[in-house]
């Protein structure tokens, strides 16, 4: 387990080698974060629910920490305004760095002990944590260099992959019946992803593919965000409010569709996945297209069978790609999370963990829908079939897309 958090925690600080110092300040909304504060804030993970509690000579480097980079666990104490950690230019990058360093030290120590195993479950929980927060700072950084009028690349282009034809969508079908869901077994599991129960499903189809920046197109030139017999209540005030007419991060030059990538600005290539769309423009376009968006149950139970693979962190895309063209499900892990039409709710049976460390996924479970798969940013030892992440319904910063079902 040392070897394996140390490869977590130095994935973390090569993914900010391309920021500058001004850059791992940027908070261009409140909904995302600094990166100076998330390579602090999973640093505070260890230091307070595993250092602080079972090495007994272990020093911080500065009580202060305990609040200053404390998110939302209220059973921990107090934490300043989630808006303003960009305003914490003190302590500087040097001295998060040097925190991030006492801390990795000190975890050394601690894991060359014979440990409990609720220990050492922590310690596993803290690495998908800081999993969690790798995407994050990707996806923050986009949003905060995006906002910039130059439009900085967060790096370098890599050589630029070559378009693929369009693939047509296929369709699954699934019987009804009675399916297990939920996480069985061993494995390293979030406490939402469990306890398996089986659930009835109708007959269903779920897409081959993932909707295309093509497809998408054909929904805007059909006036989709004008037409308000295809939107939620909700949806079509917030696309109203805060003038959608396009997935976020796309642009128009010289009559031209351009789109914001974390390598600059580039044409939206329509072979490729629709990304960074909300939960009510996925609705939305799927009413448009005579079909609907999977449950999370119907999501699951198409991808038990299927391997863990595709364009994930580890490929270095960090972009959606074009599907390939083979039979049967294909992008079902990686390039965009999946919008699903379910509620993030509790599964039956379920109870939250215990301490502080239950207030990590329960305490969410209101105003948000979940969407299953990974991306293009998401570490593959991180996603799983039974993963259930979740967010607001308006929100498009993250990697975001669309996958179609219908009833068989």
């Amino acid at each position: 387990m040392r070897s394996a958090l140390a490869s977590v925690r130095q994935t973390s600080l090569a993914l900010c080698v391309p920021l500058t110092v001004e850059d791992h300040s940027l908070q261009a909304m409140p909904d995302v974060s600094p990166a100076k504060w998330h390579l602090a804030h999973t640093t505070w993970f260890f230091e307070t629910f595993l250092l602080s509690e079972y090495l007994p000579e272990y020093v911080t480097v500065n009580p202060a920490f305990r609040n200053l980079f404390n998110s939302y666990y209220n059973a921990v104490g107090d934490r300043p305004l989630r808006a303003m950690r960009h305003a914490l230019s003190r302590p500087t990058l040097d001295d998060v760095h040097a925190y991030r360093g006492h801390v990795d030290e000190a975890m050394d120590k601690l894991l060359a002990q014979e440990l409990q195993p609720q220990v050492l479950d922590l310690v596993e929980l803290g690495m998908n944590h800081e999993q969690q927060h790798q995407e994050l700072i990707l996806t923050d950084v986009k949003y905060g260099l995006a906002a910039n009028p130059l439009r900085p690349a967060y790096r370098e282009a890599p050589d630029e992959e070559t378009s693929r034809p369009d693939v047509a969508m296929g369709w699954k079908a699934y019987p009804e019946g009675v399916y297990s869901v939920g996480h069985a077994g061993d494995g390293f599991t979030f406490d939402n992803e469990g306890p398996r129960h089986d659930t009835y499903l109708q007959a269903f189809r779920l897409a081959s593919r993932l909707v295309t920046n093509g497809e998408y197109m054909e929904f805007m030139q059909s006036r989709g965000y004008e037409t308000p017999a295809l939107w939620l209540s909700d949806g079509w005030d917030c696309a109203r409010v805060n003038q959608w007419s396009a997935p976020l991060y796309w642009e128009k030059r010289d009559g031209e569709w351009w789109n914001y990538t974390l390598d600059g600005m580039r044409p939206v290539r329509a072979e490729e996945p629709v990304c960074h769309v909300s939960h009510y423009e996925a609705d939305a376009f799927a009413r448009w297209a005579g079909s609907r968006l999977a449950t999370e149950a119907e999501w699951e139970v198409a991808a038990q069978r299927c391997r863990v693979e595709g364009n994930l962190l580890e490929s270095s895309a960090l972009h959606p790609r074009a599907g390939p063209d083979r039979d049967g499900l294909t992008q079902m892990f990686g390039d965009v999370w999946e919008w699903t039409g379910s509620a993030y709710l509790p599964y039956p049976g379920y109870k939250p963990a215990t301490g502080a460390v239950g207030e990590y996924n329960g305490k969410f479970m209101s105003n948000q829908m979940v969407l299953r798969g990974g991306s293009c940013a998401t570490p593959q030892s991180h996603i799983r079939s039974t993963y259930r992440n979740f967010f607001p319904p308006h929100a498009r910063w993250q990697f975001m897309g669309i996958r179609l079902a219908n009833g068989d």
